[in-house]
């Protein structure tokens, strides 16, 4: 007899550490809000080049005692590149003020390698056409849901991505990194990595429900969750070394980007197993809610 995991009986507890990491995500995004990149809120991004090693925590100390609020200073691929952004900064000198106030602490040769600046103009542009990018791919998934399996399915698995998505921001929110476009891209994709898992599963317990129609709801959201298990461990395990990889040895450019995507293929998964099964069962199905798709789907195959 096969090793079964009762997931179920655990649903109570999930669901109540869910409610908690909501509560706390929601009141981080109202109260702090988020750190919006340079993509978001305009501003300056200068890359510079040292000869040698160089020290971030410096750099940050001497652009704020010249006068250089809010610079963000980051190592950008090597130890002697340095990424810096400043928010709401605009000149046609600013590349050379900033290394005039560098060379001030060092003897070493500085490189100027781009001044780029991002308009607030586009970057709200950016931050609202984003939005609106992921209510719609939310509202598109659900209806397909909805018409693939059941009206129920379809509503479980967008409180899965809703739930994914806000503990993602919230995370965000609560260490202040950096949210820019990539972070976004990276809300998108883990909105399809979520979603593409709830499916499996969904497909699952469906047809387990027209199987064993005799059985509790709980009954067989355990068995389709264990047979699908060991697919959803090998898919998770080696999409987050994947990630990891991107994370460690990918460059500051991308770090936050498969930051987010680990959080969100790790709360994904979860969310697969508790959220989206949770919902269905306080939903109330049952093999019932499934009887008229096999009615209809036999008048289709009688059609001539």
């Amino acid at each position: 007899m096969n090793f079964q995991i009762d997931f179920m009986s655990w649903r109570k507890a999930a669901l109540g550490i869910s409610l908690l990491l909501v509560v706390v995500s929601v009141t981080s995004i109202v109260l702090k809000q988020l750190n919006w990149g340079l993509d978001f809120t305009g501003g300056s991004l200068v890359e510079l080049h040292y000869p040698q090693e160089v020290q971030v925590g410096e750099v940050r100390e001497s652009l704020t005692n010249a006068g250089f609020k809010g610079a963000q200073v980051v190592l950008f691929g090597s130890t002697q590149d340095v990424l810096i952004k400043l928010p709401g900064s605009v000149s046609d000198t600013l590349g050379a003020e900033i290394i005039q106030v560098l060379r001030q602490e060092t003897s070493d040769e500085i490189l100027l390698r781009r001044v780029e600046y991002v308009g607030p103009q586009i970057g709200s542009e950016l931050r609202d056409d984003g939005g609106l990018a992921m209510l719609l791919a939310l509202g598109l998934m659900m209806l397909y849901i909805a018409f693939r399996f059941q009206s129920r399915f379809a509503g479980a698995a967008v409180l899965a991505l809703i739930h994914d998505v806000i503990i993602v921001l919230g995370i965000f929110s609560l260490f202040e990194l950096d949210f820019d476009l990539t972070v976004l891209a990276a809300l998108l994709a883990v909105i399809g990595y979520s979603l593409n898992d709830t499916i499996v599963v969904s497909d699952r317990i469906r047809e387990n429900l027209r199987s064993q129609r005799r059985s509790e709801i709980e009954e067989v959201i355990n068995l389709s969750l264990n047979q699908m298990l060991s697919r959803t461990i090998i898919t998770s395990l080696t999409t987050l070394l994947v990630l990891i990889s991107l994370y460690l040895f990918g460059g500051e450019l991308i770090k936050n980007f498969a930051f987010a995507l680990i959080l969100g293929v790790i709360v994904g998964t979860y969310s697969s197993i508790y959220i989206a099964s949770n919902a269905l069962v306080m939903m109330g199905l049952t093999s019932e809610h499934l009887v008229v798709h096999e009615k209809e789907k036999e008048d289709f195959n009688d059609l001539p």
